[in-house]
């Protein structure tokens, strides 16, 4: 990634997924996260991915990192620890602070129901009421940690998909995780994969993207920065294209 923006780039969509029915509108997308959990195993760079099943609506098949659409309690779930000041920074200049911490806070949501990974601090107001969707988080004593995530892309599903979402991409070191891989079995074969090896894989477009910058921030980090102009990819006239923002 460059702090300098730079021309739009170009990358031809997936045909071998779905498209809507012709002659109805594109469906508006999604707030949505995802979080990239990656180790360094010596001079490899492996991160965890999981296959969505057969049934699903949106990509299936496909290995993808934890993530899923934004929830209402999201909003209004405490914290353990904010988001970083520069990561808060660099999504304020799309949406607001509450919306930021919210798509965060579903990242580390999401991932803890489909893979039983915990991303948390300590509960700052223990015994006190949780949303229904957070409970089953909150009771192992945690509460969700923003501060180690990374924010590194954003992109749009086509508008030829049945199914759209607005997704965030963060990372975060494996070294700030807890618990043990299960989760809700949404996510199938769950493990540890090298990037290499991840590009082989059946994988949706933007996820190769994404493995290119994982590979890049992990090699050589970054010290965070308010500046940092973040990847996004959207989709025009059937062709993705990359900006900066």
């Amino acid at each position: 990634m460059n702090d300098k923006a730079e021309p739009p780039k170009k990358t031809q969509y997936d045909p071998t997924l779905p498209v809507r029915p012709p002659g109805t509108r594109a469906v508006k997308p999604r707030d949505a996260a995802t979080l990239i959990i990656y180790r360094r195993v010596g001079a490899t760079t492996e991160v965890l991915m999981g296959e969505r099943h057969v049934k699903h609506r949106f990509l299936p098949q496909r290995y993808v990192f934890p993530g899923g659409r934004l929830d209402a309690s999201d909003s209004r779930v405490r914290v353990g620890a904010p988001l970083d000041a520069a990561v808060a920074a660099q999504m304020a200049r799309m949406v607001t602070p509450r919306r930021a911490a919210a798509l965060a806070a579903a990242a580390v949501r999401e991932t803890f129901e489909e893979t039983g990974l915990l991303l948390g601090a300590p509960d700052p107001s223990p015994g006190k009421p949780v949303p229904e969707s957070w409970k089953a988080f909150f009771a192992t004593g945690l509460a969700p940690s923003l501060a180690h995530l990374e924010y590194i892309a954003r992109a749009v599903t086509p508008p030829l998909r049945p199914i759209r979402f607005n997704a965030r991409f963060f990372m975060v070191d494996a070294r700030h995780i807890t618990g043990e891989i299960g989760g809700s079995g949404e996510l199938l074969n769950l493990h540890w994969v090298p990037i290499a090896d991840a590009r082989r894989l059946e994988i949706p477009v933007i996820t190769g993207k994404i493995l290119g910058f994982i590979e890049t921030l992990t090699v050589a980090p970054r010290a965070p920065s308010a500046d940092r102009l973040i990847p996004m990819f959207r989709n025009i006239h059937g062709v993705h294209r990359q900006f900066e923002e």
